[in-house]
């Protein structure tokens, strides 16, 4: 039996052509709205998703998702970045469920960088977060975030683990 409440899902990619290949595939298209967003540009996110929440009189999201994307806010953006983008989901969600990339992915995506021909990612030298990506994110989450962690369900097929917080 449901809560009477009816299920709403937001789902954001900075990658206009994953959007519009997970909205054509919806299974729920009523239900799961869709949306390119440069999570990491506050003045288009800020007003985007404080719209979208008060379209259903809210102000924070019940749960939260990020799977494979903290490797890459963290090698385009920084340790700054990296923080002050868990900081940002802390903020607009009870429930969060992070899914960190291991620093070897960091590496392999350097490598596959330099394998083209192109240059490190702007930030990859400097990163002084490294080591045990999820426990490094806990810490973060837990200790300047105000977040406890529920659960680490352990690994997924691609050896990340799935860490759940809560507000």
């Amino acid at each position: 039996p449901g809560c009477g409440k009816e299920l709403q899902l937001l789902c954001c990619d900075i990658d206009a052509s994953l959007i519009a290949r997970a909205r054509q595939s919806s299974p729920f298209p009523t239900s799961i709205s869709f949306a390119t967003l440069d999570i990491m540009d506050p003045h288009s996110r800020d007003s985007f998703l404080t719209s979208y929440l008060e379209r259903f009189g809210r102000s924070r999201f019940d749960l939260g998702f990020c799977m494979s994307l903290t490797m890459w806010i963290h090698l385009n953006h920084g340790d700054r970045g990296l923080v002050e983008f868990l900081e940002f989901l802390a903020s607009l969600c009870t429930f969060l469920l992070v899914e960190p990339q291991p620093w070897k992915c960091y590496r392999a995506a350097a490598r596959r960088l330099r394998r083209l021909g192109r240059k490190d990612f702007e930030h990859f030298r400097s990163l002084g977060i490294q080591g045990d990506m999820g426990e490094r994110i806990s810490r973060i989450l837990t200790e300047q975030c105000a977040m406890d962690l529920v659960c680490s369900f352990g690994n997924t097929s691609w050896d990340r683990r799935l860490l759940l917080f809560k507000a």
